[in-house]
């Protein structure tokens, strides 16, 4: 990408500014999009944080070197936003309810803007994640804004291979996390979802558009005495820009809460926020933390 110069009428001087090192995110809920907003600046890049109404945290403000509110169905507002600061890369960054999208009166409720509507109703194929999340990417590209991997400056958290808890799984565990696997590999294939409950290899709950931390209440609900294992996966083609899976310690607090004793992620695909306070809350809480290499 060229730089791009910009003319100051009042000092008569000219300033070269390059377009990549001016990074635009689109912020949803949770501690990510402040991980990603620190390691850009650490590495020398101009910050604008769009954060979505309804789901970011205003703290962002702080750690933004521009800032700006959005709702979740304004992407011409954002391609607009972004441009104004001359930012030619984008990170989206953070988690969404999809099932804010639906439901009644969503078209009075989210207000979406002409480009929204346009990619909603006229361009998609079908409405799963990586549909909708890859025609916002197509529609930011157009306009010469091109969406990196969100784990660009977090590669440092992305989950390492191993049993990472003091606690060991048992025979039974291995079991279940080997039939969850395969079956939570499958439902990324068909980008359905990316957890799966399982017990004494017997499926529990699949995550849909509820998202994981719904699909754990349920889990809880159908499996009363506990001892379940949740199996979250990256799909097979898993598009590093997007969705990329991820736990932290408010997963351990959930799982513990709705009785089950055994997480197990993909190493190198799944990113962990605070992986310290992860471990020590999975070992006060009994739970085993399993992260699985990818098999060819």
């Amino acid at each position: 990408m060229r730089p791009v110069c910009y003319f100051d009428t009042q000092t008569m001087s000219v300033t070269v500014t390059n377009q990549r090192n001016r990074l635009g995110i689109i912020a949803g809920s949770g501690e990510f999009p402040f991980m990603v907003a620190r390691g850009a600046k650490h590495a020398g890049q101009h910050v604008t944080i769009i954060a979505l109404r309804g789901f970011a945290d205003p703290a962002l403000a702080e750690v933004a070197d521009v800032f700006h509110w959005s709702g979740l169905a304004k992407t011409g507002r954002w391609i607009r936003l972004l441009k104004r600061q001359k930012a030619g890369v984008v990170i989206l960054a953070g988690a969404v309810k999809k099932s804010t999208m639906y439901g009644r009166f969503r078209m009075l409720r989210l207000l979406p803007d002409l480009t929204a509507i346009k990619i909603w109703f006229f361009r998609l194929k079908d409405k799963r994640n990586d549909a909708v999340l890859g025609a916002v990417a197509d529609e930011f590209s157009r306009h010469g804004i091109i969406m990196q991997d969100c784990i660009q400056y977090s590669a440092a958290d992305m989950a390492p291979e191993g049993v990472l808890t003091r606690g060991q799984p048992t025979d039974k565990q291995r079991r279940d996390a080997d039939f969850g696997w395969k079956l939570a590999k499958e439902m990324g294939r068909l980008d359905i979802g990316q957890s799966i409950a399982v017990k004494e290899t017997e499926v529990i709950a699949v995550e849909a558009i509820e998202g994981t931390d719904r699909m754990i209440e349920r889990a809880g609900q159908l499996c009363s005495h506990g001892g379940w294992t949740l199996v979250k996966v990256s799909k097979p083609d898993q598009d590093m820009r997007f969705d990329v899976p991820t736990v932290g310690p408010d997963t351990i607090t959930k799982l513990k809460k709705h009785g089950a004793k055994q997480l197990v992620i993909e190493a190198g695909k799944t990113l962990i926020v605070d992986r310290k306070g992860l471990i020590a809350a999975a070992d006060k809480a009994g739970i085993v933390v399993e992260s699985r290499a990818t098999k060819p």
